[in-house]
């Protein structure tokens, strides 16, 4: 099933973007509840904010909007969560997952009790108790909870131990992080 070809149009996700209304409270939260390591920071207080016509139209940011600060981080084997501290007069609150667009990034853990403990234990609040999967998802053992970051922003725990299956007409089987 794994057929990619070798001038593929993309490789995989790099990272996946995250404004925050605090850049340090938000990197101190990912790394007590999911260990999150620091890579860099793109942009810091010792630097001039990004802004202005260009940084707004190359970025689709309204007018008036600044990137105050920029860090990359790397949760386990995965793509790089990209952190933004953006300040702006049109900032809204954080989508739920029935709002249209990028909703929610899901975390492959190995030990879902342990993951939902740090993630308490960091201030996470979550939306429910552990639950089954959904179709093709739902083998033996597998377990699913959503947790609200102490921002807002919508995050899944999943572990599917005996992995998933596939319908007939599927062109690639899930990637999952190596552990």
């Amino acid at each position: 099933m794994e057929n990619i070809p070798t001038h593929a149009p993309s490789r995989g996700i790099n990272h996946v973007g995250l404004t925050v209304p605090d850049l340090q409270k938000a990197t101190d939260f990912l790394q007590k509840a999911l260990e999150a390591q620091f890579v860099y920071d793109g942009l810091t207080d010792n630097d001039d904010p990004r802004k202005g016509a260009d940084t707004e139209k190359q970025l689709g940011l309204s007018s008036g909007s600044m990137i105050i600060k920029q860090r990359l981080l790397r949760i386990g084997n995965g793509p790089n969560i990209e952190l933004f501290e953006i300040k702006s007069e049109q900032q809204e609150q954080p989508v739920r997952l029935q709002d249209i667009g990028w909703n929610h990034i899901s975390l492959y853990v190995d030990d879902i009790n342990y993951a939902v403990e740090r993630v308490k234990a960091a201030g996470g609040r979550f939306l429910s108790e552990i639950h089954g999967n959904s179709r093709h998802e739902d083998t033996e053992n597998n377990a699913s909870v959503y947790f609200q970051t102490p921002w807002g922003s919508l995050i899944e725990l999943q572990s599917i131990p005996n992995g998933y299956y596939y319908p007939d007409d599927s062109e690639a089987e899930t990637w999952i992080p190596a552990p």
